[in-house]
């Protein structure tokens, strides 16, 4: 295994990791959303069903693609925290301000870890994919 394909799978390991945070955090504040706002408990179940289907992907043999998908959920996620803790949603404005909460505070950290890891891990796959097309691109020329 070269060290191109280790970090690759350190990077898969680390999102599976928080990808499985964020389904825990989610889950656990599930039946107060179903109960208050049951359309935000609809979205924590999307949340958390494409976190799962990226974990899947992830120890599959994650892509630049799932990388970027797994980055973009998890930046969704802190959008809506945001939005949530800044001017409230529809039906739900009792989080406004309440920036302290504890599962929010730890949902922030694991997506921004998230966020991180993705984004670091399609960097080292585009280096990766240019020093493999430069490598073919010396030997085609020396072998011509």
């Amino acid at each position: 295994m070269d060290s191109n394909e280790i970090r690759s799978v350190n990077h898969s390991n680390a999102l599976v990791l928080g990808l499985i945070g964020m389904i825990a955090v989610h889950v656990m504040d599930l039946p107060g959303k179903l109960e208050e706002v049951p359309y935000l408990g609809v979205m924590y179940i999307i949340v958390i069903l494409l976190a799962g289907f990226l974990v899947h992907r992830m120890i599959s043999g994650a892509t630049k693609r799932d990388y970027i998908a797994a980055a973009a959920l998890a930046a969704a996620v802190i959008v809506g925290f945001v939005i949530n803790r800044t001017v409230g949603m529809p039906g739900a404005t009792d989080d406004i301000g309440n920036w302290s909460e504890p599962l929010g505070l730890l949902s922030l950290v694991i997506e921004s870890w998230v966020v991180y890891i993705a984004l670091s891990a399609t960097r080292a796959t585009n280096l990766a994919s240019d020093a493999s097309t430069a490598l073919r691109a010396k030997v085609s020329v020396t072998s011509s």
